[in-house]
């Protein structure tokens, strides 16, 4: 199946597993935006701009985030994850993406410090 890269990546099909939303923000603030999130939550490993998008694992999983403008005001952002068997995981797909709204609301755009454990 193709992810959102447009590469061909394990995936099971006809089910859903990417999630589409719309902001009235530059794809930069966004790209920072997702970028940040993806390092807060795991490791980052690839940007590819040509093809607008950012590559990372987050707790095993593999993520895609594509960010392209929709029109003159809007841009547009995919987030998609998948386990390593190629299944879906929508409320990882959507956490993320309200992880990104949250940044972009707030204006933080720095990754957050990773938590601490207490050792208890």
């Amino acid at each position: 199946m193709t992810s959102v890269d447009g590469r061909q990546h394990a995936g099971v099909p006809f089910v859903k597993d990417k999630l589409e939303s719309r902001y009235e923000r530059s794809p930069m603030e966004i790209w920072q935006a997702a970028k940040d999130v993806l390092s807060s939550l795991g490791k980052l490993y690839s940007e590819d701009v040509m093809r607008s998008t950012l590559e990372a694992s987050v707790n095993t999983r593999t993520v895609w985030v594509k960010v392209e403008p929709a029109d003159q005001q809007t841009t547009r952002v995919v987030v998609q994850a998948r386990t390593k068997g190629g299944g879906t995981d929508l409320e990882l797909a959507s956490e993320i993406d309200k992880q990104i709204a949250l940044r972009l609301a707030t204006g933080n755009l720095t990754p957050a410090a990773p938590r601490q454990s207490s050792g208890l």
